[in-house]
């Protein structure tokens, strides 16, 4: 007991201070105390404030300091790299070439309209889900019907998960939302558009993996405008190419479906249930359900994944083989540091290369360049002008082509 007692008396002494301490109000001190109030006989300090007018813009210190100059080999297939970071702790990171440095979006009144119509009717775009570098070009348009958003149907979450792709990944996605495809159509009639893209995440939960919702939401599409150019971007749904045929007989008028990349990095690159056989078996299966000249059928590849000359060569080949008529090459940027890392960036000098093999192969269009995507205008106004005149629509034909012509040169010269 004799040890225990002086522990207990500290252990309370504490307490004991503080119930002889005077009750006076507490008192608070803060590490910033205000300054005392100006004398009356003194003049005030003058403000100090922040004006846009006193230093550049902000855009001035993220946009490309030069003018991009001829590389040589050597130096345009080597990563640039720089060491950022306090003394002791520096790290190495990879420095984007010229030709891939883009503004920040601004978002004019138009990006912000679509982004409105968008979340107040629930739907999701790819251009938003998946970081698209020309978000702010396809959306910023001068009006609606210039403008373009691929619409991604049903959630934001994939079942699979490619090593490329930052979409969102889950086994048991939420359930579809069944007033989906009448508000898409209905989005799409109030834009006024001409030409859409609707692609979607993969849904192998689904039995059918979502191709009737698809094919739904295209139906509601043409019923509310006929005119109106549909494209669909989808998944390979397993290889079940009974749903690949629900979606192409839909009334669709392009139908999309990427490789993604050649045959041999395909294990690697995308989800191991999506093989480069079972794309190309989609892709195949469209035709021979609409017939060569019933529909269009589009395919892309990403560059920079480590594909050599020969691999891509041979790829183009098997797609011809296929009768695909459109292929759109892009750069591969890495999304997060868990996505695949870019093995090379490739020049705009051998995009323009691949541009012009791919049309010598006998391939209708092709769009090719670091910074294009599959939905990309230049190809979907080419694309129209090809609708356009099959369905004898002459002058609309005429006036699509010119304009495709257009945004197609324009599109070159800046990358």
């Amino acid at each position: 007991m004799a040890t225990i007692a002086p522990s207990l008396k500290r252990a309370h002494a504490p307490l004991r201070r503080a119930l002889r301490a005077p009750s006076t109000p507490a008192v608070r001190s803060f590490a910033t105390v205000p300054s005392e109030p100006n004398d009356p006989g003194k003049a005030p300090k003058r403000k100090t404030y922040f004006k846009d007018t006193s230093v550049a813009p902000f855009s001035d210190f993220v946009a490309t300091s030069s003018a991009a100059q001829p590389l040589s080999p050597t130096e345009a297939f080597s990563l640039r790299t720089a060491e950022v970071g306090p003394e002791g702790k520096k790290k190495t990171i990879t420095r984007l070439p010229e030709w891939l440095k883009t503004p920040i979006p601004a978002g004019n009144d138009n990006f912000k309209s679509i982004k409105k119509d968008l979340r107040g009717l629930g739907l999701h775009t790819v251009c938003e889900e998946a970081r698209c570098p020309n978000i702010s070009e396809c959306w910023g348009g001068s009006d609606k019907s210039a403008a373009t958003a691929t619409i991604m149907l049903m959630g934001d979450t994939c079942t699979r998960g490619c090593r490329f792709c930052s979409v969102k990944t889950n086994r048991a996605p939420a359930a579809l939302d069944p007033h989906e495809p009448e508000n898409t159509a209905e989005a799409l009639a109030r834009w006024g558009l001409g030409y859409v893209v609707l692609t979607s995440v993969d849904r192998d939960d689904l039995a059918d993996g979502g191709s009737r919702h698809f094919a739904e939401t295209i139906r509601k599409i043409k019923q509310k405008k006929p005119t109106l150019l549909v494209e669909a971007l989808t998944g390979d749904f397993r290889g079940d190419l009974d749903q690949v045929a629900i979606v192409a007989e839909s009334g669709l008028d392009v139908y999309a479906h990427n490789v993604e990349t050649v045959e041999d990095l395909t294990p690697y690159v995308r989800d191991r249930r999506a093989t480069f056989r079972q794309s190309l078996e989609v892709l195949k299966h469209v035709k021979d359900v609409k017939g060569k000249e019933g529909i269009i059928t589009k395919t892309s590849i990403m560059l920079g994944l480590g594909e050599q000359e020969h691999e891509l060569q041979a790829a183009l080949e098997e797609l011809r083989k296929v009768d695909v008529d459109v292929v759109t090459f892009g750069q591969y940027m890495r999304p997060t540091k868990r996505h695949l890392k870019v093995e090379k960036y490739v020049t705009p000098d051998e995009f323009e290369m691949w541009r012009k093999r791919t049309l010598d192969m006998g391939f209708l269009y092709c769009a090719s360049g670091p910074l294009v995507r599959s939905s990309y205008k230049a190809g979907e106004s080419f694309i129209e002008n090809v609708l356009r005149k099959r369905s004898g629509d002459k002058g609309m034909a005429r006036g699509t082509l010119s304009q495709a012509v257009a945004v197609d040169s324009e599109a070159r010269s800046t990358i």
